[in-house]
């Protein structure tokens, strides 16, 4: 189309999606720009661009900090969404140097939350119950009436489906003990008593995931001696299966999984406690599928949403996890159990207070309801648990209802922009092009002058001066703007031309009203770009507050 390089952004933008997947800035992948200039400048030739041009998509107002990719992805995307809710919130503050003197929540992050391809999850009698109530091919269309379905399964039922899985893992998790210790050459007394580890009836705890510091994998070993005091119940049993890998290069993951292992050697309980390792995806499907309780103890808010506790749910499995990521939004206390700290900024933290809080769960509600039977065996209230976790969050937290969100909110939406933009030979582009040009070339010399407050009938009526240089009204949108304060929640209403000042070249009055409820001087004015088909400030950051 012959376009130059602006043109091109505006014309590709709309139809690009970044969805950003870690809450630390850390991992985002940064160069030195003369390493960018170095591999991109036969390009920058070839399109007419300057090297200024480039590197300004990839760092802040700084032309020397690094050249960091998210950066440039959230330039040059007409989308950008994180995948939780609370990682919606982590996200807005890390791209906040893209969006300079823009408030945080305004920050155009959005998130779809994740969800897990349930299909691959499920195991052979988890699907059989599936299939009998809710049909074979339940996950490939509509979920309507799928959690009103699959909360008629009997006690009975759902019971048995448990039980069997359990059985399952202990005899998978045997084998591949038996397997690794004769790999190693190990003691043949230890490894025909790997053929007998665990019991198949017991409460069986499980966690397995990368181990990371901020996963906090050994938290349960915060205090081993209360630990094993629950492992060694002989009236209510309970074992724990983990599994997971570090990464090579990661000394402080590697030693997690060393300090596991070492707890799991102790010979009181090689019985009661399995780490499966070479841990991969055969292992998790085993895994997931017959654990009664999975814990996730991530550190918040540093999980950005963490899936492997949506792969129990098909399975019957419940969570018992901190607030972060996808649990954040899941929980309910008649589905499964929370602990942690709720608010902290993963800065400050009591990782003791949180181990206690968890071990405390597991004496006072988790393992008491497990071992609660009636008359014919069953853990009622247990059961009642299961099939509302497995009703009411495995159709939400399925790759099912992810899909439909990123097409229904993103994927269409962005195709048919994308279309537009293109259309006519990029007609649309090079015009948002030259309007973006009359923006830059005109903003510094943008001016907000002397505003005036009066308070009628329980409202205030401000009124400004704005110089717009050589802008027309119709390319700006003034508002007045308050921050959160004292529990009341940030405002911004817009504010309307009443026409122009006389004598000023270019000058206008702008009002707006807002009831008496805060002091005069939360508010502020600010000025914005505005055009009907550019998404502000994903596109167009500029912005000018009242001084």
């Amino acid at each position: 189309m012959g376009l130059t390089l602006e043109e091109a952004c505006w014309a590709t933008r709309a139809g690009n999606v970044f969805t950003t997947h870690t809450p630390v800035a850390s991992a985002f992948d940064a160069f030195e720009p003369a390493l960018v200039v170095k591999y991109f400048r036969e390009y920058l030739d070839d399109v007419g661009a300057s090297v200024h041009d480039l590197l300004r998509l990839g760092h802040s107002e700084n032309a020397t900090a690094r050249f960091i990719m998210a950066f440039l992805a959230s330039r040059l995307c007409g989308s950008v969404n994180a995948v939780s809710a609370i990682h919606e919130l982590v996200s807005k503050r890390l791209a906040r140097p893209v969006f300079p003197r823009w408030p945080e929540s305004e920050v155009p992050i959005s998130h779809v939350t994740n969800g897990v391809h349930t299909p691959s999850w499920d195991s052979e009698d988890s699907d059989q119950l599936w299939t009998r109530i809710c049909g074979k091919d339940r996950w490939r269309g509509e979920l309507d009436g799928i959690s009103e379905k699959i909360a008629t399964a009997s006690d009975e039922e759902i019971w048995s489906m448990r039980t069997r899985g359990r059985k399952a893992l202990v005899e998978y998790a045997r084998l591949r003990l038996s397997r690794d210790l004769g790999q190693r050459g190990a003691d043949p007394d230890l490894i025909e008593r790997a053929r007998y580890v665990l019991d198949p009836k017991a409460l069986t705890i499980g966690f397995a995931r990368r181990f990371v510091a901020y996963k906090r994998p050994t938290l349960m070993l915060d205090n081993p001696e209360r630990l094993r005091a629950l492992l060694l119940d002989p009236t209510r049993r309970v074992q724990r299966i983990v599994a997971g890998k570090a990464h090579p290069q990661d000394a402080e993951g590697k030693g997690l999984v060393q300090a596991f292992i070492h707890f799991a050697r102790r010979p009181d309980l090689r019985d009661k406690v399995v780490f499966i390792e070479d841990y991969d995806i055969t292992s998790a499907q085993h895994i997931v599928a017959g654990v009664d309780v999975w814990i996730n103890s991530s550190l918040r808010p540093w999980e950005a949403c963490g899936t492997s506790g949506m792969k129990v749910l098909v399975n019957g499995g419940l969570n018992l996890s901190t607030l972060d990521g996808w649990w954040a939004e899941a929980y309910d206390r008649d589905i499964g159990w929370a602990f942690g700290d709720h608010v902290h900024d993963g800065t400050h933290f009591d990782s003791a207070s949180e181990a206690d809080q968890l071990y405390s769960l597991l004496e006072n509600e988790v393992i008491p309801e497990f071992y609660h039977r009636d008359e014919t065996g069953l853990p009622r209230a247990w059961l009642a648990k299961v099939r509302k976790s497995m009703s009411m969050l495995t159709p939400r937290f399925s790759a099912n209802r992810m899909v439909r969100e990123y097409l229904g909110q993103v994927y269409i939406p962005a195709a048919k922009t994308f279309k537009k933009r293109i259309a006519d030979s990029a007609q649309i582009a090079r015009e948002l092009n030259l309007w973006q040009q009359r923006i830059r070339d005109n903003w510094s010399r943008i001016r907000l002058g002397a505003v005036r407050v009066n308070e009628v009938d329980g409202k205030y009526r401000f009124q400004a001066e704005l110089y717009l240089s050589e802008l027309d009204p119709s390319v700006l949108r003034v508002e007045l703007y308050a921050d959160p304060s004292e529990g009341r929640p940030a405002e911004c209403m817009p504010a309307s031309c009443e026409g122009p000042i006389t004598g000023a070249i270019n000058g206008y009055f702008y009002s707006a009203e807002v009831k008496a409820v805060r002091p005069t001087s939360d508010y502020t004015y600010r000025v914005t770009p505005y055009h009907p088909e550019v998404h502000v400030p994903l596109e167009e950051n500029h912005i000018l507050w009242q001084k």
